[in-house]
């Protein structure tokens, strides 16, 4: 089994229950990881998870409001599904950085990974 991960890509967006989340917004750390299946060695990239296109679409769920992270990444692992059939899992870890919570000072975030 082959995997592909995109590491650490960084988005700013409006995510978020509350006022300020949703008005001020906050950047965002994704990692994914998709493990796939072929049959022979990948010798082009059609024989393989175009990681590209993967990225795009990660990248196109950052440019609407969600209110719930939860809800984010179940979206983004299932769309990421939908480009190739060949995947097998797909893990996600979604990390909001310095998120606009008084007096906290890390991140919050949440995993998600799904079997197909």
């Amino acid at each position: 089994m082959y995997s592909i991960h995109l590491n650490n890509c960084r988005f700013y967006a409006f995510h978020g229950m509350h006022e300020e989340e949703t008005t001020v917004g906050a950047p965002f750390e994704v990692s994914l990881r998709a493990d796939f299946e072929v049959e022979s060695a990948i010798k082009s990239l059609k024989e393989t998870i175009n990681y590209v296109e993967v990225f795009d679409c990660v990248r196109s769920h950052f440019g609407r409001a969600v209110p719930l992270l939860e809800t984010l990444a179940r979206q983004i692992v299932d769309d990421v599904y939908q480009l190739d059939p060949r995947i097998r899992k797909i893990e996600i870890n979604i990390v909001k950085l310095n998120p606009p919570i008084a007096g906290f000072t890390g991140t919050i975030g949440v995993s998600y990974a799904k079997t197909f």
